[in-house]
């Protein structure tokens, strides 16, 4: 689980295709390393990548068929500046919303004008996604915390203040760029709860004769 508060920026420095799928390694000199164990996770440009080699100033992870089918890795080449989080502790603050570094699928920005210091994105995202992003709800683009400030048919729009862009790969997007999505857990909860409240109501196979067989009643 993370925050979408983006802890530093790296680079993919390897890109190998091993048995079908992938492995990668990311570089930073900034990300603290320390703490990071074996099995650890870190959202990778918005996707949660499991640490299965670490180095000083990096690590490795495998990324399966599935992954590199939603997210935008199949695309990337070496030198890919990428954000990097490490996972939420308990003791963390909780300074954007929760994500979970699993990827929705693929947006693409498709107008970029300034507004005093901010900046203004306009990403255009799949009709089936739209859906789930509410007006002043919270998208991780890249695994940045963002907000959507307005909405329009099946766009959205963001407002970057400058701290933001530049401590993060936003500083690089341009009309055309394409970003790894994932929309907020609550909308995606809502919906699988509303389908089951909707579905036929199945006879309990619970019993007073199981629960006897099971100790629970004499």
């Amino acid at each position: 689980m993370f925050t979408g508060i983006i802890e530093a920026t790296g680079t993919l420095t390897e890109l190998s295709a091993n048995h079908g799928d992938l492995t990668v390694r990311v570089k930073s000199d900034t990300l603290q390393m320390n703490d990071v164990k074996l099995g650890d996770s870190i959202a990778t440009n918005g996707v949660c990548l499991t640490v299965i080699e670490k180095y000083s100033d990096g690590f490795k992870a495998d990324l399966s068929n599935e992954t590199l089918h939603l997210t935008l890795f199949a695309q990337y080449k070496v030198g890919q500046k990428v954000n990097l989080e490490k996972a939420l502790q308990p003791i963390s603050r909780l300074g954007g919303h929760l994500v979970s570094g699993h990827v929705d699928g693929v947006a693409t920005i498709e107008s970029v004008t300034s507004n005093a210091r901010a900046t203004e994105y306009w990403l255009a995202v799949p009709d089936d996604l739209m859906k789930y992003i509410p007006y002043k709800g919270s998208v991780a683009i890249d695994g940045i915390s963002l907000t959507v400030n307005e909405i329009k048919e099946n766009k959205f729009k963001l407002t970057i203040v400058p701290h933001t862009a530049q401590e993060t790969t936003i500083v690089d997007f341009q009309v055309g760029s394409k970003v790894n999505l994932e929309v907020d857990q609550i909308s995606r909860y809502l919906e699988r709860l509303i389908q089951g409240a909707q579905m036929p109501a199945k006879e309990s196979t619970l019993t007073t004769n199981l629960l006897a067989k099971a100790g629970f009643i004499k």
